[in-house]
C-alpha cells in the first residue's frame, strides 16, 4: 500500500502540486522567486531571486516535516549561467551548509516568466 501526501500553496493552478510524497520520497515542483501572496520578487536581482526561491523550497519541505538536510537531488535552471553561476553556487552552498545533495545546474534560454532568472526543483526523503 502506498502512502501519498501532497502540498499545494493555492496561489495559482497550473495543473501540478508543489510537493508530492509517496512512500518516503518527496518530489518538489520547480520553485521560483515569489512571496507568500504570489507576487514576483527580485526582478533583475539574481541574489534576491535565489534567496526567495530557496525560502520557497524550505516552505514546501516544511509541509512534509523535513528540512534541507533531507534533500537528495536538486535541479537548478538558470538563465545566463555565465553571469549568474558564481552568486548562485555561493548562495546555494551557504543554504545547504555541510549537506551535499546530488544535483544539476542547467543553463536555459528562458523560464516561465520573463523576469524569472532561476527555478529550483528537488527530490527529498522523509527518513
Amino acid at each position: 500500500m502506498s502512502l501519498v501526501k501532497t502540498y499545494n500553496h493555492n496561489l495559482w493552478d497550473h495543473g501540478i502540486t508543489q510537493g508530492y510524497s509517496v512512500n518516503g520520497t518527496i518530489y518538489i515542483s520547480g520553485q521560483f522567486s515569489h512571496d507568500k501572496e504570489g507576487t514576483f520578487v527580485g526582478e533583475g536581482d539574481i541574489e534576491a531571486q535565489i534567496r526567495h526561491t530557496l525560502d520557497n523550497l524550505d516552505r514546501v519541505l516544511a509541509e512534509f516535516n523535513v528540512t534541507k538536510s533531507n534533500l537528495a537531488y536538486v535541479e537548478v535552471y538558470l538563465t545566463n549561467p555565465q553571469e549568474h553561476f558564481e552568486p548562485v553556487v555561493r548562495l546555494f552552498k551557504e543554504y545547504v551548509g555541510d549537506h551535499r545533495p546530488a544535483g544539476s545546474l542547467i543553463g536555459v534560454t528562458y523560464l516561465a516568466y520573463p523576469e524569472q532568472l532561476i527555478e529550483v526543483s528537488a527530490i527529498a526523503h522523509t527518513d
